[in-house]
């Protein structure tokens, strides 16, 4: 299939999600926003929002604080920040340090991985208030079967995600040719559904090759070094690189720079970071970057963030929550080359969706868990 007649199968596909979460996000909202909920709740004065990141260093994670920090503003109810540097450990004592404020929690995080998931339930249990989960949580940890004070569990689809940069990169390979591989942590759901992703594509393409698979933290440095080590491995053999997050993306596409290769290989990343989105309009190094799923982690951490605040305030009613609200997926869009100019202002966020975000927290809510058919 031609490269047009890709972007406007994707096209067509995402419509179709975004017409579904407007339709299912304004039927469920109208459902819960109603006075007399069966939780604890209080008013805004006793809270305080908290917002978790893997590190400060990561364009998307810059995206994450940025949008906590907005809606804080809006809501005018103070924010700090759990910045983790990549530990678990750290991240959990961070949330613990906030919640012996004497204030009454209100958390979105973003775990460093699925496990620590379990003990941040606990604690914000503990202090009475309220969090909602992004991206990634353990086998048999569910918001519903916790209590209500795990109001949701959000992601956008991983696998769908993974695909979308596979599917252009093997497109761009002329489905034939050698790949390496930099999901982001071994213990994290999404990186595992972004690497399924890559692996189904590669089922349909058996001209091409999975030279190598190195995990690279989600960090530009880390995927840059990374990928130095892998060019010196195996020096011209590779055609193409696909990362499971393009703070990693970056990191390869210099390292290939510096090694004067950036022209002969070709790049998918995820997350549509800004500089990757240039890259895309600007056709850097012979059109190297070819794709990247679009969401923004100004717009998980603002959503999630939002519906953890409206169910401490008593503005839901946690045990009216549908079960895609309380475990659900949000939408996510391809970009690639062609569509990308469309993705640059305001770093590709829809003017006021703020305000349309705290009129309904789901606007945005296209279905339930992501489906695994198989393991990544």
């Amino acid at each position: 299939m031609s490269s047009a007649g890709k972007t406007v199968n994707v096209g067509l596909f995402l419509a179709r999600k975004f017409l579904t979460a407007a339709s299912f996000g304004a039927f469920a909202w109208a459902s819960v926003a109603h006075a007399g909920v069966s939780q604890p709740t209080y008013p805004k004065s006793d809270l305080l929002l908290v917002t978790t990141v893997i590190n400060a260093t990561n364009p998307y994670m810059a995206s994450w604080i940025q949008g906590s920090k907005d809606l804080a503003a809006k809501l005018g109810v103070p924010v700090e920040v759990v910045q983790s540097n990549g530990s678990s450990q750290t991240e959990l004592a961070g949330i613990q340090a906030q919640a012996a404020k004497g204030k009454k929690i209100v958390l979105v995080m973003n775990p460093v991985a699925a496990s620590n998931v379990p003990a941040v339930v606990q604690t914000i249990k503990s202090n009475g208030g309220y969090m909602v989960v992004w991206w990634n949580m353990p086998p048999g940890t569910e918001p519903k079967t916790s209590g209500d004070h795990f109001v949701a569990f959000g992601t956008y689809n991983g696998i769908t995600a993974g695909e979308c940069g596979a599917e252009h990169l093997m497109e761009a390979l002329h489905g034939k040719g050698n790949i390496i591989a930099l999901p982001g942590v071994l213990d994290s759901t999404v990186s595992q559904e972004r690497y399924q992703g890559l692996l189904d594509t590669l089922k349909k393409y058996p001209d091409a090759k999975l030279l190598d698979t190195q995990p690279a933290n989600w960090d530009q440095a880390i995927a840059l070094r990374t990928t130095q080590q892998l060019i010196a491995k195996y020096g011209d053999k590779i055609d193409g690189v696909w990362t499971a997050d393009d703070a990693m993306m970056l990191g390869a596409y210099q390292a290939f720079k510096q090694a004067g290769r950036a022209d002969k290989v070709k790049f998918s990343g995820e997350g549509a970071y800004p500089p990757v989105i240039d890259l895309m309009v600007k056709k850097a190094s012979n059109n190297a970057v070819v794709a990247s799923a679009f969401h923004r982690g100004y717009m998980a951490a603002a959503t999630g963030l939002l519906i953890a605040y409206k169910a401490a305030v008593g503005e839901i009613d946690v045990s009216k929550l549908t079960p895609e609200q309380r475990h659900g997926q949000y939408a996510v869009g391809c970009v690639t080359p062609e569509n990308a100019a469309q993705y640059q202002a305001n770093g590709g966020i829809p003017p006021g969706w703020l305000d349309e975000l705290i009129k309904n927290p789901f606007k945005d809510l296209v279905g339930g868990p992501v489906v695994h058919t198989a393991a990544p």
